[in-house]
């Protein structure tokens, strides 16, 4: 047995990530697969998270040693900063009257704090970045729509790595804006708003 120090710490964030969507995810009607409800799509990514996090960790028991690098202070600083952050601010949001403190809203916006703070790390930019674009994606879906959701994650998400161009971005933003609509807006006839209700 060769552990693999990353796989094996990379596993236990999806096991843990999934694990808490699942549980926040249970206030939520399931439906079926062709008339799902607004639980059934987080839960079946939580659950495939769930499962390549087990699937990684079986394979990080075999495929090492890979040492984890040595963090610097930055990127320990920022670690903790988001970590404080984060919670500051969805502490401030549940006390906001009206949109940011409605559902979820709160988590949402201390998830998004959280992770922007360690995102200004080159290091931490790829991972956090792109967990910020999932929590942007979830706070303004009801509001904006699903297109204008779809357009900011993808932005937001392209900045953490400099090779992306606009056109390329744009690309993207068509092509999931198109996917998205044609899948689960003509075909499993979802309930989510297409465009920004106002």
């Amino acid at each position: 047995m060769k552990l693999n120090t990353k796989d094996l710490l990379s596993a236990g964030v999806l096991i843990g990530v999934a694990a808490v969507g699942l549980w926040l995810n249970t206030d939520h009607t399931m439906g079926s697969a062709r008339r799902m409800g607004p639980g059934y799509m987080p839960w079946l990514s939580f659950a495939v998270m769930m499962g390549l996090g087990f699937l990684v960790a079986l394979a990080g028991l075999f495929n090492g040693p890979d040492p984890i690098s040595k963090w610097t202070s930055s990127e320990i600083v920022f670690l903790i900063g988001g970590a404080i952050g984060g919670v500051a601010a969805g502490m401030a949001a549940a006390q906001v009257p009206g949109w940011p403190s409605a559902g979820w809203n709160s988590l949402g916006i201390g998830i998004f704090v959280g992770c922007l703070i360690p995102s200004i790390v080159p290091s931490w930019r790829p991972l956090f970045l792109v967990s910020a674009a999932f929590a942007l994606f979830g706070l303004v879906l009801e509001h904006l729509g699903l297109m204008a959701a779809i357009a900011l994650a993808v932005a937001l998400s392209s900045l953490a790595d400099k090779t992306h161009t606009p056109k390329g971005v744009v690309g993207l933003v068509v092509f999931l804006c198109v996917l998205c609509w044609a899948v689960f807006i003509y075909e499993l006839d979802i309930r989510v708003p297409v465009w920004p209700q106002f």
